[in-house]
């Protein structure tokens, strides 16, 4: 009779300033999308777990929002996501971006140093660097954070990205699976309809439009191999409405195709996609508002 393998299991907390390439780093090592990723600050709003699995291993992915100092309720919420990630790791994948030249976050060095458990420092987009800046960064981070493991990588790229995995393994402890081994995520399916929206928006729209909107899916609903939704994107004035929608409805048409291109990839299904948008009011600073929109 042969032996059963070891199971290891663990939450493993990526964490970051926001553009540093957290999200491309889970998506890479998911081998699936699911965060969305654009140039813009403050994409992700959310924490997203993407869980990987193999016989003998599960790692929990935790992706948060980029490390930033709240300037309305929003981004308190958005904080709160973070402030979370860092009481339940195993394991702290750190991600510094090697193009940022802003002072590094402080309450995040502080907490990095103070918790019991291993952390890996990424320093990511190494392709558009050069040695002696990556030595320097490196460096700089040893003396920063000495318990930490430092890898130059690529999330972009997928350079040195294949090492992730086995490093995490070795380093998580012996545990039996935390979810079922066919789930991949713990969100549900109307909230990746919704990303994949407010991903065209920011890709789509300039200035302070794509941080105004937020997405809610009222309806998903398969009937004979095709999805339908309804999705209402609200906006916080009625100027913001009538940029949104565009000459002629341009705009939001464009925006539902692109979406729905990706939808169908996502769920490998026809879509059917409709678009309304509404205002609701300086939302990103009403509580009971952000609250309804899953920002506990």
């Amino acid at each position: 009779m042969t032996e059963n393998k070891q199971h290891k299991a663990g939450f493993v907390n990526i964490v970051g300033k926001p553009n540093a390439g957290k999200s491309t780093l889970l998506n890479q090592l998911m081998g699936e999308k699911l965060a969305i990723v654009t140039q813009k600050a403050q994409t992700t709003r959310h924490r997203i777990f993407g869980i990987y699995n193999e016989d003998d291993l599960q790692i929990v992915f935790s992706d948060t929002p980029g490390v930033l100092d709240p300037k309305y309720e929003l981004q308190e919420k958005m904080m709160d996501f973070v402030k979370d990630s860092l009481q339940d790791a195993d394991v702290f994948l750190f991600i510094i971006d090697i193009t940022d030249t802003s002072d590094p976050n402080e309450f995040l060095v502080e907490k990095l140093n103070k918790i019991p458990v291993p952390v890996l420092i990424l320093i990511n987009k190494i392709d558009v660097s050069n040695q002696e800046k990556l030595e320097g960064m490196m460096e700089f981070w040893h003396n920063k954070i000495p318990k930490a493991e430092i890898l130059p990588i690529s999330a972009q790229e997928g350079f040195n990205t294949e090492v992730i995995l086995p490093k995490l393994k070795s380093m998580l402890p012996e545990n039996p699976p935390y979810y079922d081994k066919d789930m991949y995520t713990d969100k549900p399916e109307r909230f990746f309809v919704n990303e994949a929206i407010r991903e065209k928006i920011l890709l789509n729209y300039e200035k302070e439009i794509p941080y105004s909107v937020e997405v809610v899916t009222e309806q998903f609903k398969e009937k004979e191999g095709i999805i339908f939704i309804d999705s209402i994107i609200y906006v916080e004035r009625e100027t913001q409405k009538g940029i949104i929608i565009g000459h002629k409805g341009e705009a939001i048409k464009k925006v539902g195709t692109q979406a729905r291109l990706d939808l169908e990839k996502f769920f490998a299904k026809k879509i059917h996609l409709n678009l309304f948008v509404k205002v609701k009011k300086d939302w990103r600073k009403n509580d009971r508002d952000l609250k309804n929109f899953g920002y506990r």
